[in-house]
Order: C-alpha cells, then structure tokens, then sequence
C-alpha cells in the first residue's frame, strides 16, 4: 500500500467533494449555498461508473484511491457525495484518515418519517445501496422505532443516464414511469431520493407522481444535510474560511477519470458554472 498522503488544516484549504458520477453536483450546490467562503474540489469517478452495479469491495477499493488523491490535492475535509460509496466505504475512509472530516451520505430514511403521513415510504436507489450492509441496519432500525414500511426500488440504469446528461429524453422518462408508477401504486405517500444523481431528474419524478398518485407526494432529497453536517465538522475542527476583506473569493475547480469535456458539459449544463476541469489517471 502506498504511504498515507498527509492531510491539510489550513483553513484556506478546499473541501473534497466526489462521487461516481455528476450526481454529487446536487450535493456540491447545496455546499456551495450554504458555504460560499469555502474553497471546492469535486471528482467525478466517470471513468469507474457505476459504482451501484460492481461489488462492494471495489467499490470500497476505488473510493479510497479517490480519496487519497483528493487529500494530495490538499483538502481539508471530504464529501463522499454517492449513496453507494458511503455505504460501501465511509468506515474504511474515515479509519484511513481519522483526523479528516469525512461526510457521507445516505437515503434520507428519517426525514421522510417526519414528512411521511401514512407510514408508507418509497426508497429510489442504487441496486448496491438498498442490499448494502449500512443502508439495511439503518432501515431495520428506523422501521422498529416508527413503524414505517420502507418499499425498495432498486433503480437500474438511471444514473447512467443523468451521468450521460439525458435527464428529459424519453429513454430517461420510461425509466422513471418503470420506477416510481409501482411505488405510487403501492400506496406510498413519500419518496426518497437515494442516489444523488435523482435530484436532477426530479421533475420528472414529480410528472410521473401528477399522472399516477390521487395524494401528495413528499420527495426527500438529503444533500442540504450533508451540507449543513461538513460546515459543523469544519467550523469544529477550527477549520472553516472565513476570509477577511481583500482575500481572494472562493476557488472551484474539477477533476475525472474520463472526459475533462464531460465533465465541463456537465457543471455548465448542471449547475450554469464553468470551473477548470482536468482529466486524471489512477
């Protein structure tokens, strides 16, 4: 194993946001909202994508390579902005690195007990969540103490095309119809958005809820938590920017393991931003 990369406490240093995909882009936009003084790396896995279809040891594997090339990057702290990864890696991650402020996220399974009015809660994710190990202790528990019935959905094939940047085509929308119609049809009263890629298909989500479902429907999307739970860590460690008058603003900027050009489309077409973005191999 190659010798653990040290880690930055300079305030003035980046926080690491990565995922397989673009879908952590919905994550960096709610960093971004609520952090605006805060430098920000994001890496996008495309050249390993999908995380949600290979096992859980590469998985694991992977998200510790990344994460080691965000720390030589300098980062202070880390996002691991994919349901998939987090599940399958935030221990391994935060064992490796236990004085980086590591965040990781997952399905927002107790939020959407509050929002819930009939118990019955629709869970939109990846095939590798919903089986991973995390994802169901946390449903058996959150289940026990609620008395929520959780109906799995795992969701194939979609992140591929919001990583492809197809978020409104019909390819897209009959993988929607295929996924959410039978939740609705179940009964269920709220979905929940567990993969970071979803919350840019959205409204489309909420089109097949308006065709299919006589009720309201709540859509629980977690990445303003996330959000809000880096800035805690950081301002904790003493390691949150605060920039005084004159400091540069803050500094965006990307990585990949594929297509610098990909990537680019995707922040620009995503988010309305144009970073640097460069294209890595490891």
């Amino acid at each position: 194993m190659n010798p653990i990369p040290a880690i930055s406490t300079a305030p003035d240093a980046p926080i690491g946001v990565f995922d397989s995909g673009v879908g952590g882009l919905s994550v960096l936009r709610h960093i971004r909202a609520q952090l605006p003084h805060e430098h920000l790396t994001y890496f996008a896995d495309i050249g390993y994508a999908p995380y949600g279809d290979k096992p859980e040891a590469v998985v694991t594997a992977r998200a510790l390579a990344v994460a080691d090339f965000l720390v030589t990057q300098g980062v202070k702290g880390l996002v691991v902005a994919c349901n998939t990864a987090t599940v399958a890696a935030i221990k391994a991650i935060r064992a490796r690195y236990p004085l980086l402020p590591v965040v990781g996220v997952e399905p927002g399974l107790k939020p959407a007990v509050a929002a819930s009015h009939n118990g019955k809660i629709g869970v939109l994710a990846t095939d590798r969540t919903l089986s991973g190990e995390k994802f169901l202790q946390l449903r058996q528990q959150i289940s026990a103490n609620s008395g929520a019935e959780f109906v799995l959905m795992p969701c194939i094939g979609l992140a591929d095309q919001i990583n492809l940047g197809e978020l409104d085509t019909p390819a897209t929308q009959a993988l929607l119809q295929r996924y959410v119609a039978p939740l609705i049809a179940q009964g269920v009263d709220t979905l929940v958005l567990g993969c970071t890629h979803y919350v840019f298909v959205q409204p489309g989500i909420e089109q097949v809820v308006e065709r299919t479902s006589a009720h309201p429907v709540a859509i629980i999307d977690t990445g303003d938590a996330v959000a809000r739970q880096i800035a805690r860590l950081l301002h904790a460690a003493g390691l949150a920017r605060t920039p005084a008058e004159g400091d540069a603003p803050a500094r965006l900027q990307g990585y990949t393991s594929a297509s610098a050009a990909e990537l680019s489309a995707a922040f620009s077409n995503l988010l309305g931003l144009n970073p640097p973005v460069h294209s890595v191999t490891f």
